[in-house]
């Protein structure tokens, strides 16, 4: 009745708003799959009919066990559709996530209508979760600017398109709409963004530099953990190379690397470089047991013992901008912390 009313008393913008509200009445999407969508992907198939739902957005809903095909559960977006399958998926009315804000000082590199380029210290975690709700850098973009984040996936994470750990410093990019956020998250996908990050291990990288390539998946033993696996995972590809080694009776040795990924797994450097029997100095999770720092100079020994987080930083963000379709590279300095133990390496290494 709304609808036929909206036709009759309301200009077309407003009858276009009134139809998309009464879409998203809507509490499910139900449908049986035709002869020319057969071996179609579910997710592509569902946004081919309903293409007012992003495809982001149907694949949470998915992994979330809200499609039915056939009235059985799948979890699996990629899933192949058959001739005369019944579709079902349900759409659950929108969480009002209480996010309070954040009195935390940004450090924004980058900004304009679409997104933001923030400079993250290490130390503070992406968006809520267990144990910390609201002093997260979510909580710091509410009390930022709440009104200009995209809405896409997970209502506890508005603007995030991709995450770094919580005890890594760097860039990252948040979406302040949702177009912006999909566009984004299709580069990431297609593993077309540029990332390159700096880092310190414990020893010496042998080669010096090059590629690897592995699976990764979650450890049986540690939950919390990843590892890399020979038959089973998804494939992790970071290339390498050895910027500077510190070495003497003084102190264990040391390298400077930079990392270029090509995918953008879970822990994916901290992996690879365990996997390479050179972890991150500082790394509370993946570290290999050292000999004790005897006879080490005293100062590198505080500095190292004292250091609480893990030495990496995501020094260069590049992607094609989703409105200009111009490439854009940004770049930062890695912070004090990191400087310090790098200047007290070079002076005890002389």
């Amino acid at each position: 009745n709304l609808l036929i009313r909206s036709q009759a008393l309301y200009p077309i913008e407003l009858q276009a708003h009134i139809i998309l509200i009464l879409y998203f009445m809507k509490k499910n999407i139900s449908f049986v799959v035709e002869e020319n969508e057969k071996n179609l992907r579910v997710d592509v198939l569902i946004n081919r009919r309903k293409e007012i739902i992003s495809r982001t957005r149907i694949k949470n809903l998915i992994l979330r066990e809200k499609l039915k095909l056939n009235n059985e559960i799948i979890k699996d977006p990629s899933k192949k559709v058959s001739i005369g399958d019944s579709i079902n998926l349900q759409i659950p009315e929108p969480k009002k996530a209480s996010l309070k804000p954040y009195n935390f000082k940004l450090e924004i590199v980058y900004e304009d209508k679409d997104l933001l380029i923030i400079n993250k210290p290490a130390g503070i975690i992406m968006h809520p979760g267990a144990g910390n709700y609201d002093k997260t850098i979510v909580n710091a973009l509410v009390q930022y600017d709440k009104n200009s984040l995209s809405s896409i996936g997970d209502e506890l994470r508005p603007g995030i398109v991709h995450r770094i750990d919580k005890n890594t410093s760097g860039l990252i990019v948040i979406a302040k709409n949702n177009e912006t956020h999909e566009n984004l998250s299709k580069q990431f996908s297609d593993h077309t963004i540029l990332r390159i990050y700096q880092l310190l291990i414990w020893g010496k990288l042998r080669p010096s530099s090059g590629r690897i390539e592995t699976l990764i998946t979650r450890s049986a033993k540690n939950r919390q953990l990843m590892t890399v696996s020979s038959s089973k995972g998804k494939k992790a590809i970071t290339n390498y190379k050895t910027l500077e080694i510190f070495e003497n009776k003084k102190i264990p040795t040391f390298s400077l690397v930079e990392c270029k990924l090509e995918t953008g797994r879970t822990h994916q450097i901290r992996v690879h470089m365990n996997y390479k029997g050179n972890s991150l100095v500082g790394d509370d999770k993946y570290k290999k047991k050292y000999k004790r720092l005897k006879n080490v100079d005293l100062d590198i020994q505080k500095s190292i013992i004292n250091f609480n987080r893990q030495f990496l930083h995501a020094k260069t963000l590049g992607f094609t901008h989703p409105s200009t379709k111009k490439r854009v590279i940004f770049s930062s300095l890695l912070p004090q912390d990191l400087n310090n133990i790098l200047k007290k390496l070079r002076n005890t290494a002389k």
